[in-house]
């Protein structure tokens, strides 16, 4: 049979239709065994993971198929050690099955910065210094020398501590200034009403170091509030630099302290005005 009259019989024809199924037939097996092993239209929403062990993941991981990476870790005092602190995608993102979930947690050991030399620099210089190493301030000691807060000496944990030695991050320094010429005294500010982060930088920038903080209504640092200090304000005794101030805090929620504070200044005047 030549090949013109086999294209034009029967069989040709029946075999062409036959593969043609053949070939539809495994597209569409391929494509439904994609869709199943992509999962696709599927869609998972990622839970919040944050503050939770590694540890703890495994029942997401045999659920969902989901992996788990840690990529990064942190050093934060405040949170258990371990614990999740970000993760990669955010929570309540929707994803695929079995997508890798990238982990940020609480590292067990702090992470080191070199130390600044603050020898010579004025207090406020030194505060922006040793934030930007992620340094904290601790006490300021005072002593006789004619340059009036400069700093003198560096210390961590009541020893000196030299420019470059490496120290962990958060650390507190406590600093030995020049008390200046005269014997330098400052006085007492006023803190009512402040908030405990406003109360750091308002004794700072006196020269004063933070005494006793007591909270009354339980330390809550978003609502906690000045509600007596000792010394007091308008006292009209001047103290020396370093000197401590101790802190009495309320809640915001629970005292008014709008009038406690016009009431302070109202009592205040009339004291100076009976002294005339």
């Amino acid at each position: 049979m030549s090949l013109i009259n086999f294209l034009k019989s029967r069989v040709f024809f029946k075999q062409l239709f036959l593969a043609i199924g053949i070939a539809l037939a495994s597209i569409f097996l391929i494509i439904l065994s994609l869709r199943f092993y992509t999962h696709h239209g599927q869609a998972f929403s990622v839970p919040d993971f944050r503050g939770m062990q590694v540890d703890e993941l495994e029942n997401y991981s045999n659920d969902n198929g989901f992996e788990f990476v840690v990529v990064d870790s942190v050093y934060d005092i405040k949170r258990p050690k371990g614990s999740i602190v970000a993760q990669d995608p955010f929570p309540n993102a929707k994803v695929k099955h079995s997508r890798t979930i990238y982990l940020t947690v609480v590292s067990d050991v702090p992470d080191k910065v070199s130390m600044p030399d603050l020898s010579d620099l004025s207090l406020r210089q030194a505060i922006s210094l040793l934030e930007t190493y992620n340094l904290e301030v601790g006490s300021l000691e005072y002593k006789p020398d004619i340059a009036k807060n400069a700093v003198l000496e560096q210390k961590y944990n009541g020893k000196t501590i030299a420019a470059g030695e490496f120290i962990k991050k958060g650390a507190r320094i406590d600093l030995v200034l020049g008390q200046g010429t005269g014997g330098q005294m400052m006085m007492v500010p006023f803190l009512l009403g402040k908030k405990q982060s406003e109360v750091m930088r308002i004794l700072r920038n006196s020269s004063l170091n933070l005494g006793s903080e007591i909270f009354m209504d339980g330390k809550d640092t978003v609502h906690s509030r000045v509600f007596r200090q000792s010394p007091a304000y308008g006292s009209g005794k001047p103290i020396n630099m370093g000197q401590t101030i101790d802190i009495w805090y309320r809640s915001d929620k629970k005292v008014n302290f709008n009038e406690l504070i016009n009431n302070y200044k109202y009592d205040s005047t009339a004291e100076e005005s009976s002294e005339f």
